[in-house]
């Protein structure tokens, strides 16, 4: 006696997904059960699931040589959300469960109890369904609130595998079961960071409302205490909410590095902030099996804050010199390569020598230290930050009554006219902030004054500025224009974007 069945599921390849589809073909002979087209650990294991589910459920299995493809077959299969799919797929090749449509996907993993277990990751499975020209989605009760998020997908939730093929259209009547719950999502105590908490330092102030702005990277130096971690944690309060896709983004990447999943979309930016001992996996991402995000990526459209830079390896921090420039993070391993968006903005935070104290009188290190302590720090990465901020102790006599400081509603309503500027003026484009726009799209289309450029282009000349720090430069200038409500820079403008870029003492 022999039977064919078949199902579709996915693979993911960082966010993007390639439609997966789990043939199964069961024939007279010895009993066996033979899995092929590239199956991963977790994917070979999912046999002794699969018949222990379908026996627990009281279903029908077969129960000769069997054989389950997955195609295509020169992908690498990984994780434990084929094992759904290659059940039913089963379950089809024995009869219990009626031909597939060809548009209803399914994800999940099973329980040797047949209940269906969610998976980190679904939200992006999802989305690669739907990409894949699916219109049904089957998953675990616990992951259908967050399936839901993708548009255009009927998602159905099934707590067992009995009750999944009933749902794919089965004759049967499974007895309830209590459903697989999701670990709780951790409630964080909500916290309004306000700027005008922010004692003192109003050219840090400013240099933070410019790269909220325009999208621009930021360095700040300062000893202990200065408020550069209070600086940094009210960036992500003042930047534009996300959009739809982009929370989607956001949501995909935070689900995909298994955090709990989420029942709407957060509208805000997301906050990044890895300690200085961080690995090159953790901030780019990597790992063995499934290539899972790093800081990095999770940071895409939000801010990826790296407190005491210096004290990051180098080789770490060099690592994000393609994506501040390219915008994504490839991971190459060998079973494949991942690919993330990684548009963030970088904050970097640093103490003006080893011992903090430069600057204040009290400093007790030699300047071959402190050049030693900065030149962690390479040239090519501070090249591509945009502007870098002195950030000074607070001293006594500073404005400790509020009056005249800058309120985080001031800044957002300034941020959003000048993002709103700036998407005028680039509406035809893919770009809607002034620090994504690429060098020569800027110089041909926005060229300025030659008179203006001067002392940029002098700048340039003594090695004081490379190319792309010229370029980044005009951008800075542009958007402190816009924040001025100008037409387009003025001398001022480009004069304070040019001390801004060179502002650092090491």
């Amino acid at each position: 006696m022999s039977g064919f069945g078949r199902a579709e599921c996915v693979a993911l390849r960082g966010l993007a997904g390639v439609g997966v589809q789990i043939e199964v073909h069961a024939s007279s002979g010895l009993p066996a059960v033979h899995i092929v087209g590239l199956p991963g650990p977790a994917v070979q294991q999912a046999r002794h699931r699969t018949w222990s589910s379908i026996a627990r459920m009281g279903l029908t299995a077969p129960t000769g040589r069997v054989v389950i493809n997955l195609t295509p077959a020169s992908l690498p299969k990984t994780g434990t959300h084929f094992d759904l799919a290659m059940a039913v797929a089963v379950l089809r090749a024995s009869g219990v469960v009626p031909p597939d449509d060809g548009e209803t996907a399914l994800l999940g993993e099973l329980g040797l109890d047949g209940r269906l277990r969610p998976v980190a990751g679904t939200l992006p499975l999802a989305r690669a369904a739907a990409a894949a020209g699916m219109t049904r989605l089957v998953v675990p009760t616990a992951s259908a609130d967050e399936a839901s998020l993708v548009e255009g997908l009927r998602v159905l939730g099934a707590p067992s595998l009995a009750h999944a093929a009933a749902l794919l259209g089965a004759e049967l009547s499974p007895e309830p079961v209590e459903p697989v719950l999701a670990d709780p999502v951790p409630q964080r105590a909500h916290v309004e960071l306000d700027l005008a908490d922010v004692l003192g330092n109003r050219d840090a102030v400013d240099a933070l409302e410019v790269a909220a702005a325009g999208a621009h990277h930021l360095m700040m130096v300062g000893p202990p205490g200065a408020g550069k971690t209070m600086l940094a944690m009210r960036l992500p309060g003042i930047l534009p909410p996300l959009t739809q896709l982009q929370a989607l983004d956001v949501a995909s990447l935070r689900s995909l590095s298994g955090e709990p999943p989420a029942s709407r979309l957060d509208l805000v930016p997301p906050f990044e902030h890895p300690h200085h001992s961080a690995t090159a996996v953790s901030l780019i991402g990597g790992g063995s099996g499934t290539i899972r995000p790093g800081a990095a990526a999770r940071a895409t459209h939000g801010v990826l804050f790296l407190d005491e830079a210096p004290e990051f390896p180098r080789t770490v921090l060099d690592m994000l010199r393609q994506p501040l420039e390219s915008g994504t993070i490839t991971v190459h391993r060998a079973a494949g390569a991942a690919t993330f968006p990684a548009r963030f903005q970088l904050l970097l935070a640093a103490n003006p020598c080893p011992c903090g104290q430069f600057g204040t009188g009290d400093c007790t290190c030699a300047p071959q230290q402190r050049r030693r302590y900065f030149g962690r720090l390479s040239g090519p990465l501070l090249d591509r930050v945009d502007l870098q901020v002195r950030v000074d102790r607070v001293v006594p006599g500073a404005d400790t009554g509020g009056h005249g400081r800058r309120t985080t509603a001031d800044a957002v309503a300034r941020v959003t006219e000048a993002r709103a500027r700036a998407a005028r003026r680039l509406h035809a484009t893919e770009w809607t902030a002034m620090g994504h726009v690429p060098g020569p799209w800027l110089r041909r289309n926005l060229p300025l004054d030659g008179a203006l450029l001067a002392p940029l282009e002098r700048a340039l000349e003594n090695g004081a500025l490379t190319m792309r720090g010229l370029d980044r430069t005009v951008r800075v200038a542009w958007t402190m224009a816009d924040l001025d409500h100008a037409p387009s820079p003025t001398r001022t403008h480009v004069g304070r974007a040019l001390a801004l870029r060179k502002g650092i003492p090491a």
